[in-house]
């Protein structure tokens, strides 16, 4: 009896279920058993419950011996989509492991690659995921890792400073010294100057972007009018990313979001990204006993360990127009996918990437989840409408920036090298013509409640910023070429001075906590006034205008509870400067470490008084 009629019989797929299979199986070129177990028709339990009832055990295969040879004459795509693997000859035949024995196109690629008769061994689909991703995907990747710095070094981070940055650092430290030797007074005062009013420059930018932003923030809105005009026959396919290390706790979770997605089941490419020694989320995956939308890719273990390069891996193998790159724990917008395709249906041809707003739904779980709600508010509603407004580069957000799958490709995909890889993909992007809009359409993510989770995430963000900055300015006079002066002013203020701000603002800080409460006469010695009434005026003028775009931020969603937070902001920055120092020790020392920020923390299972 087939594998087919097996889960017929013990009544875990209908025969209506088996014809909807076998029709996409010869439309698509998918194996039966993959499309039952990658769109949800049956869970993995119920399919190993399927086999033992008539008696077939899933051998254990990861340790088995296998050939070279026979292995260079496969592809891993079309191992994948069959979720068969031959591993050696023995015995005059090809000792095969398959999910599916009744696969006989697979056997018959058996007889005419090899000229023999498979001898088949049955093994769980994830199993044979592990071992063909493992075994044959090298050439795959080389190419997610190394494919960026062939094709284009200069965008790549895997040179953190280059010789001539590296020169001009030196050179300015040596000035600062000799300075301070010649002029102690003097150099202290010029530096202060630069300090407070580039601090009071940048902040005054960030709130020009939030009025431009506040006025135009739905210039791009999908009414509810245009998503009725979006018919199901006629949607693309949709590729979603989901890079996971370590959520085995969330995976649960993860389905549930992904079930709620208003889009053809048939027309999802949803791509589970596991890293190769990542056996607990794997586990947790072979253990469901409900159905799952997405199929499983291990990603083989290759050095930087970074997200951009297991979401490069998982590039290999989309199926979709568009592609999209949801976290673990994410909860987008059930109508996210046909709003983003019907904006790309009306834009032109130059825009590539089409960027969700992000948002939190633990909002009001503690303090700390309150601030990064405000932040995450004024920067997704108020921050990128208003560089998509003026023509600015617009660094991406993590998660829910979707993309012409085909350009994403052409520019290189992401830089495994890069922390914040999507940041630098946004300028990237920009600088090669593209352009990026905004949507009116929130993912709703877990806002980090613990504090030293949190600074784990902050630095690597700020790194990743720092990462940006050094590759795109390591010929400024070509940058400007690419993406104009405003480009460049816009780049140099949004994504260079944001971790110099945080870098500063403690300085400032404590000059003003030495002259206000300590009143030290060795600071009014060594500064005349007018340089700290400037850098004092400075620093509070700095910090009202940012508490002022805090307040703004609880408007549009109409979070009124967290308006009173925003006077917290200082208190707020102490912590992204402590992120920041963290982030630039980790530049200096350990440039490509993507520290892991733990998920699944927050009490809060879901969104609520969410306003759309």
């Amino acid at each position: 009896m087939s594998i087919p009629e097996l889960l017929i019989n013990d009544g875990f797929i209908t025969a209506t279920d088996r014809a909807k299979i076998d029709s996409y199986s010869s439309e698509s070129g998918l194996s039966f058993i993959k499309i039952a177990l990658t769109l949800g028709y049956i869970s993995r339990k119920n399919y190993e419950r399927s086999l033992n009832n008539a008696g077939i055990d899933f051998a254990q295969i990861r340790e088995m011996e296998y050939d070279q040879a026979v292995l260079d004459k496969i592809d891993l795509s079309f191992a994948n989509e069959h979720l068969a693997l031959p591993l050696r000859i023995e015995n005059g035949k090809v000792v095969t492991v398959m999910a599916n024995p009744d696969d006989e196109l697979f056997k018959d690629f058996i007889r005419f690659t090899y000229d023999m008769d498979p001898h088949i061994i049955i093994a769980s689909d994830l199993d044979i995921i592990w071992l063909s991703n493992k075994l044959i995907g090298d050439k795959y990747l080389k190419s997610s890792v190394f494919e960026l710095m062939k094709r284009d070094p200069d965008s790549s981070a895997v040179v953190t400073f280059s010789s001539a940055q590296l020169v001009f650092i030196f050179v300015l430290i040596a000035l600062v010294a000799v300075g301070l030797v010649l002029s102690f007074k003097n150099t202290s005062i010029i530096i202060n100057v630069i300090i407070s009013s580039f601090f009071l420059v940048a902040i005054i930018f960030k709130l020009f972007l939030a009025l431009v932003g506040s006025r135009f923030e739905l210039h791009q809105a999908v009414t509810k009018e245009e998503l009725k005009l979006v018919f199901d026959d006629e949607l693309p396919i949709y590729t979603i990313l989901l890079p996971v290390y370590k959520e085995d706790k969330l995976i649960k979770k993860l389905i549930w979001n992904l079930q709620a997605i208003d889009y053809p089941r048939h027309k999802l490419d949803v791509k589970l990204l596991i890293e190769e020694d990542d056996d607990k989320t794997l586990n947790a995956v072979r253990n469901l006993d409900f159905p799952a939308i997405f199929e499983v890719i291990v990603v083989p273990y290759h050095m930087p360990k970074t997200k951009p390069k297991a979401c490069n891996y998982g590039l290999h193998f989309a199926r979709g127009k568009y592609l999209t790159i949801y976290d673990a724990e994410d909860i987008p917008d059930t109508d996210q996918l046909k709003k983003v395709v019907s904006l790309f249906g009306k834009l032109p041809s130059e825009y590539i990437c089409i960027q969700s707003a992000l948002n939190y739904f633990n909002r009001n779980e503690n303090f700390l989840t309150r601030m990064f709600t405000l932040e995450y508010s004024y920067w997704f509603d108020y921050m990128l409408p208003g560089l998509d407004t003026l023509d600015i580069p617009i660094p991406l957000g993590g998660t829910s920036n979707h993309f012409k799958l085909q350009e994403l490709v052409d520019l290189g995909a992401w830089d495994p090298f890069n922390v914040t890889e999507d940041a630098d993909l946004g300028v990237r992007a920009y600088a090669k013509g593209h352009k990026i809009a905004i949507i009116n359409s929130t993912t709703y993510e877990e806002a980090n409640n613990e504090p030293f989770n949190w600074i784990r995430q902050r630095s690597r963000w700020i790194k990743g910023y720092m990462q940006t900055y050094l590759v795109h300015m390591r010929d400024p006079a070509a940058l400007i070429k690419k993406i104009g002066w405003k480009g460049f002013l816009g780049f140099n203020f949004f994504i260079g001075a944001t971790p110099v701000i945080f870098l500063v603002y403690p300085l400032l800080l404590t000059f003003f906590i030495c002259y206000i409460v300590f009143d030290l006469s060795s600071i009014r010695t060594l500064f005349p006034d007018w340089v700290l009434f400037m850098s004092i005026f400075n620093l509070m003028v700095g910090n009202i205008l940012m508490i002022y775009i805090n307040m703004m931020a609880v408007f549009k969603r109409r979070y009124y509870e967290l308006i009173l937070f925003a006077i917290a902001n200082p208190i707020y920055w102490l912590m992204h400067s402590i992120s920041a120092y963290k982030g630039l020790y980790q530049l200096i020392t350990n440039p490509f470490y993507w520290e892991k920020t733990n998920h699944g923390l927050s009490k809060v299972n879901n969104p609520t008084n969410v306003v759309k």
